[in-house]
């Protein structure tokens, strides 16, 4: 009789009473002893957060802030916010607040600036991206804001948050914002949770009718559970796709998840919303720019600090993701920006793949004409409309690969006894892919050695990033 099979007969029968005694005590022991390793690792952070504050500050200006007891789900009523939420203003603050905000009552006008203040926003996620659009939204007038995030700031925070110092350093991030926010706006009603967003939550953290709701979350199925709340429940959303390995803010689009070019988050986030029943409707902020540069790299390599030590949820991120500290500004502002203008019914109308769609149309059909007329079959081709934009943009730089001209460019094969392909395809004007098509030896003999390194260049460049499309 195997291990298993004599628990269950020991259970029914009557006479093994010891047996089963002694079960419950293993059992909880091992809870007992579980419970104790992690009241031992919190107490372990605390210190070391404590020593660290202490270190910076120097003692007698210790001040300390204690972390919130993480298995309270419920905020203090009192300090909910929603749409409906009164935010009293006396006379003499309001005269403060009119000069504060004279530069965007200039710009929306009165009325728009006015259907800004009565906004009610919710961001969730309070990193480098969600604390620069919630600063920016506090700064434009916005005096209604729920902040969620369950995350502390740490020292390597400090090179993105958006108000965070080292005094902050351990403190709930929402908390940091709420008390910088104190001496930006006064009189702005500012609810800060100290929470993990959750689908079974998103009734009660998304409550009270907001506007709209900024997703800054850096997880992706969290991310799926707070957009397909929104679009279920009609509920705008605008969401942060990834800004970390990023540096050219040239790249910076803001365009409908469907619209999305060039980005391996997007794609991730578009096909699993597809899933989701969800095709349309969310805007998001991207960058179609290629992270090839730099790689992720995980705990145990990173030298930074000992991420664990200050680690609300243990191993909750297995991986460090190099961040140009601008970069999550600039999402940030994009977000905010968006969200100002809808809520003061600023007529925008954001392009998505840089604007030059049309561009990419006209390019692959002159590519298909030219390759057909080459190969005399007519059809399609092994490029799209999008590599066509990729090459032209990411690989290409816009610019004819001969003369550096940007003006009636065409794509054409660099080598025409090779297959068409996107390691043999380069730019020119029309008139230069004509005599190019025309050439009877090798490229590399006729152009000049400054050209074909930088079609060598650009051509390994493109097996170096292909790989992130």
């Amino acid at each position: 009789m195997t291990f298993l099979s004599k628990i269950a007969s020991a259970f029914g029968d009557p006479k093994s009473a010891t047996l089963r005694q002694l079960l419950i005590t293993v059992v909880a022991t091992s809870a007992l002893t579980a419970g104790t390793i992690f009241a031992t690792q919190r107490v372990a952070r605390s210190r070391k957060n404590k020593k660290l504050k202490w270190m910076m500050l120097g003692e007698g200006q210790l001040d300390w802030y204690e972390l919130p007891d993480m298995s309270q789900a419920d905020n203090d009523p009192a300090g909910v916010v929603g749409k409906d939420t009164v935010v009293d203003i006396d006379p003499e603050e309001e005269e403060l607040v009119q000069e504060q905000l004279a530069r965007h009552k200039a710009f929306f006008g009165p009325e728009g600036l006015e259907k800004l203040r009565n906004g009610f926003v919710i961001v969730v996620g309070c990193g480098g991206v969600g604390s620069w659009a919630a600063l920016m939204l506090v700064r434009s007038g916005v005096q209604r804001l729920r902040l969620i995030d369950f995350d502390q700031v740490t020292l390597s925070s400090l090179n993105r948050h958006a108000v965070a110092t080292r005094a902050d350093v351990g403190m709930p991030k929402v908390m940091a914002l709420q008390r910088a926010f104190k001496g930006i706006a006064p009189h702005a009603k500012v609810d800060a949770r100290v929470q993990l967003f959750q689908g079974e939550l998103a009734d009660k953290l998304l409550s009270g009718n907001p506007d709209y709701v900024l997703d800054c979350i850096d997880n992706i199925d969290t991310k799926l559970q707070l957009l397909k709340y929104c679009h279920d429940n009609g509920i705008k959303v605008i969401s942060a796709m990834g800004a970390g390995m990023k540096a050219d803010p040239s790249r910076v689009q803001i365009s409908d998840i469907s619209n999305t070019f060039e980005d391996a988050l997007s794609r991730a986030v578009r096909r699993k919303l597809k899933r989701l029943g969800v095709e349309s409707g969310i805007s998001v902020v991207y960058s179609t720019e290629k992270p090839g540069k730099v790689q992720l790299i995980s705990l145990a390599e990173s030298q930074e600090e000992n991420a664990d030590e200050y680690a609300v949820l243990p191993d909750f991120r297995v991986r460090i993701v190099p961040v140009l500290g601008t970069m999550p500004a600039m999402f940030g502002m994009a977000m905010a920006t968006y969200t100002l203008t809808q809520l003061a019914e600023f007529p925008t109308d954001p392009l998505a793949i840089k604007g030059r769609h049309a561009l990419y149309v006209r390019m692959h059909r002159d590519l298909l004409v030219r390759e057909s007329k080459h190969t005399g079959h007519k059809g399609n081709i092994v490029l799209s409309q999008e590599d066509c934009g990729y090459l032209l943009e990411e690989i290409w730089k816009g610019k004819s690969a001969v003369s550096g001209n940007t003006e009636k460019l065409a794509l054409v094969r660099w080598d025409y006894s090779k297959p068409l392909s996107l390691q043999n395809c380069v730019c020119m004007t029309k008139s230069e892919a004509i005599k190019h098509k025309a050439l009877t030896i090798p490229p590399e003999e006729h152009y000049p050695r400054e050209v074909v390194d930088w079609v060598r260049q650009r051509l390994e460049e493109e097996r170096r990033i292909g790989q992130y499309r």
